[in-house]
């Protein structure tokens, strides 16, 4: 497992993201987020078709904060079921994965 992560969900409603956004960075679980959109979705969703236009959140962390933020992402999130994925960040400027370390380090 890579040490930085970047994680993405989407919401129906733009005011949603920036909520969660807002959350997940002043509770230092992440240390900075970007709300795309809208964008269009296609998708299979508890068996039925759907489409539908939403809001993406992608969010930057480690892979130690990760379980934090899922947990407050889920517990906050405007549906029962959404798309919730980290993918690993390979490689990046050095000082740029030293700012996400430094700030989603719990306080002291």
């Amino acid at each position: 497992m890579t040490e930085f992560v970047q994680v993405s969900t989407a919401t129906p409603e733009r005011q949603q993201a920036v909520e969660l956004a807002k959350g997940a960075v002043q509770g230092r679980l992440a240390a900075g987020s970007q709300i795309i959109g809208p964008v269009g979705s296609v998708f299979w969703h508890l068996g039925e078709f759907g489409e539908a236009e939403e809001w993406r959140l992608l969010v930057t962390t480690t892979s130690e904060r990760y379980a934090e933020l899922e947990k407050y992402l889920l517990e906050n999130h405007p549906w029962d079921n959404p798309e919730l994925l980290a993918v690993p960040i390979a490689n990046g400027a050095p000082r740029c994965l030293q700012w996400i370390k430094d700030s989603v380090a719990p306080e002291t």
